[in-house]
């Protein structure tokens, strides 16, 4: 007849396993797991982060400093332009009214000869004459209607008695000038011609166009 008792069964079978605890986890963990790392790693691997970190910062810091170095030179390059430039247009404007000031004398001496001895105009006229070929023939005296009352008086012609020249009136020119021309020729002895060449004798001719 055979023992029911469980404990007897397990006396015959001649083994007796230890008492394991269940897991709790659910699976246990394989002997091959990765290790933690250690607070030394932790350190090296900030350490490394911190680095690169430090240098990609200072490349970035390097390069504005220099685009920012290179802007301010570009502005006191353009700085020190706009400071030149007053210099410049300063000395335009002395030239200028160094030309204005010789026309205006000029023109207040010759029209004051003018004034004082309109006569003169018959040596403007001789002069504007000589200049001429010799040949010339039919000139033609331009004259303001004052001036040419005078060289008539002074010549004591009559208005059909001008021979190989005949003056014509011009009341746009100035007294004491004159314009002088035949077929071929053109002299130009106006009041503000000549004072030009004053002006061009004392300062240089570029200066006196300008202001003409």
């Amino acid at each position: 007849m055979s023992s029911s008792d469980p404990r007897s069964a397990v006396e015959d079978a001649g083994e007796v396993l230890p008492w394991r605890a269940p897991s709790l986890g659910g699976q246990e963990e394989p002997d091959g797991a990765m290790p933690l790392p250690t607070a030394e790693e932790i350190e090296a691997i900030q350490r490394q982060a911190w680095n690169e970190g430090y240098e990609q910062g200072r490349q970035e810091g390097l390069q504005a400093a220099e685009r920012e170095s290179a802007e301010r030179i570009r502005a006191l390059d353009r700085m020190l332009q706009e400071m030149a430039r007053p210099l410049d247009e300063l000395d335009e404007r002395v030239e200028e009214e160094l030309v204005a000031l010789a026309m205006a004398v000029a023109r207040q001496l010759i029209r004051r000869e003018v004034k004082t001895d309109p006569g003169q105009i018959i040596g403007v006229i001789r002069e504007g004459i000589r200049l001429l070929p010799v040949a010339a023939g039919n000139v033609r005296l331009e004259l303001h209607p004052e001036d040419a009352a005078l060289v008539r008086e002074l010549l004591n012609l009559g208005e059909g008695e001008e021979r190989s020249w005949h003056i014509h009136e011009d009341p746009t020119l100035t007294r004491g000038g004159c314009r002088i021309s035949n077929a071929t020729s053109r002299i130009d002895a106006t009041l503000e011609n000549r004072i030009n060449q004053v002006v061009a004798a004392v300062l240089g001719g570029e200066r006196v166009e300008d202001q003409s």
